[in-house]
């Protein structure tokens, strides 16, 4: 409640609601200009209608999920004018083509970086041919090499990541790099906080970057300088400013920290109370992270740089944090892991894909951790084949939700999943915000990417994939532990929901894929 009433406060009086107020104004006027056209431009008007029947053929042929198509197509054929305005507005995105052309810029410099090792190859092309044909994709598609020599440490909550994280942080001697969709200050961010200062003032680089968002509820507007202060690098990812935007659309969602390139830390868990229970929003929050030591915390520190320089000029050195780093231990084969990325500004989905090739490569099982579900008919149709095919396919989401009509989406699914024979429980305790697959005892991911549009097509984000690694077997079994605390959901359970919420799930998932 206090959180609530110390957003409502700052939305009342601070920039938030000049930002709001400004951006509906310029709603208003576009609205106003559409009415006007068509009292006064009636030939305008009419061509508008025209160019709207040619936007639906451009949409059918588009090579996109049928579900961006229909959404698009209803709304054009409901609001010709308006329809045909809103979707060149959005789907040109015309505010992200500078985006996609700094970041392009950032990536071609680290070409030759992210690269497989030879020996690594060579154990690759003896493993199974599911593996060969992944690593190929990752590397040569996507851009992610596979790595050898890495360990892991999984943590099924929040809180033990918490503590090692301030165990980690503390050892640093060359750089900290943080990136992170939500920071709010409390006992996790001021803990986190209070090091790093000491170790500014111990020599050691500390950048810190986070999602704009922040700025509208949790964060002053200012607060980068306010870091910066204190010696610490720091910024905002695409802030938030009073002007419509498509790029304001595309947020920062990853969770990264990288410490002098040997270690780094990646999944669900934000700087905010609630992802550590020192505060309840929505009951028990359920979280997890991996901890990475190795050779392939080289792709986290170039993953980070990229991002971080999207918005500086000049080049950086990456180079300067990539060598000459010496492991205190020597490190051991520990199966395979890849670091990989999502970004909106390029046309392949690469955690969808990673998704959906653990699903397809499963034979025997699949469990999946997600707070969100709201996929395409294609990813759906994956699901629905791996369990006809006789793979155990099980899901655990939320039983108390953060956002309801996205939870109200989710439920909608039910019926679709458990007549295909698809386990689905509900974290009774309350929130489960971890993103998790774990498949056959040989794979899994740990990351930031939910099950929805948002974090397929629209956000940044990151996580880790293994094979035939140790930390596959802690997924499962944390998997196993938190279906204890859960409720199988069936149809009769799904018959009994009330009806609004059904009716309001169904609907929605109309226009879900702009959510």
């Amino acid at each position: 409640m206090k959180r609530f009433l110390r957003g409502l406060f700052k939305i009342v009086f601070g920039r938030t609601l000049i930002i709001i107020l400004m951006v509906l104004l310029q709603i208003v006027a576009l609205l106003g200009s559409f009415l006007g056209l068509r009292s006064y431009f009636p030939f305008i008007w009419e061509s508008m209608n025209v160019l709207g029947a040619f936007l639906v053929i451009f949409i059918v042929n588009r090579d996109e999920p049928a579900e961006f198509k229909l959404t698009w197509i209803i709304l054009i054929c409901l609001f010709p004018v308006l329809g045909a305005l809103t979707y060149v507005f959005i789907i040109g995105n015309f505010g992200g083509i500078g985006l996609k052309a700094k970041l392009g810029r950032r990536v071609k410099e680290t070409e030759g970086l992210l690269v497989t090792e030879e020996d690594t190859k060579e154990a690759v092309r003896e493993c199974s041919v599911s593996l060969k044909g992944f690593s190929h994709y990752m590397e040569n598609t996507a851009g992610f090499p596979t790595y050898h020599k890495s360990e892991a440490v999984y943590y099924p909550l929040g809180e033990d990541k918490f503590a090692d994280l301030l165990r980690e942080l503390k050892k640093a001697e060359k750089f900290i790099f943080l990136e992170y969709f939500i920071v709010e200050r409390g006992i996790m961010w001021n803990a986190v906080l209070d090091i790093l200062k000491e170790k500014v003032k111990e020599g050691v680089e500390v950048r810190m970057m986070y999602d704009g968002m922040c700025s509208l509820l949790l964060l002053p507007y200012k607060y980068p300088e306010e870091l910066r202060r204190y010696g610490i690098k720091a910024k905002m990812f695409a802030p938030i400013v009073p002007f419509l935007s498509t790029t304001q659309n595309n947020r920062d969602h990853r969770k990264v920290v990288v410490i002098d390139g040997k270690v780094a830390f990646t999944g669900g868990v934000n700087l905010a109370d609630e992802y550590i229970n020192k505060v309840e929003r929505f009951g028990h929050w359920k979280d997890i992270a991996v901890k990475i030591t190795g050779d392939a915390v080289r792709s986290f520190t170039v993953m980070y740089l990229q991002m971080w320089n999207v918005s500086e000029k000049g080049s950086e050195d990456y180079e300067k944090y990539l060598k000459n780093i010496v492991f205190e231990e020597p490190l051991y084969h520990d199966g395979f892991v890849i670091p990989y990325g999502e970004t909106p500004t390029r046309s392949t989905e690469v955690g969808k894909t990673v998704y959906a090739s653990m699903i397809d490569g499963a034979t025997k099982y699949v469990h999946i951790m997600t707070p969100y579900f709201i996929v395409d008919r294609e990813f759906l149709d994956c699901m629905r084949y791996a369990a006809r095919r006789g793979v155990e396919v099980s899901m655990i989401l939320p039983h108390i939700p953060d956002k309801k009509v996205v939870y109200y989406i989710a439920r909608s699914f039910y019926p679709e999943l458990l007549e295909a024979g698809i386990k689905v429980y509900e974290y009774t305790p309350g929130f489960i915000h971890a993103k998790a697959f774990v498949s056959d005892d040989i794979s899994a991911t740990v990351g930031t990417i939910n099950l929805d549009y948002r974090s397929f097509y629209h956000h940044f984000e990151c996580g880790v994939y293994f094979y035939d690694h140790s930390v596959v077997a802690k997924v499962e079994k944390d998997f196993q532990e938190t279906l204890l605390k859960c409720q199988e959901v069936t149809l009769d359970y799904y018959r009994k929901l009330p009806l609004y919420q059904k009716m309001v799930g169904r609907t929605s998932r109309l226009l879900a894929p702009l959510l």
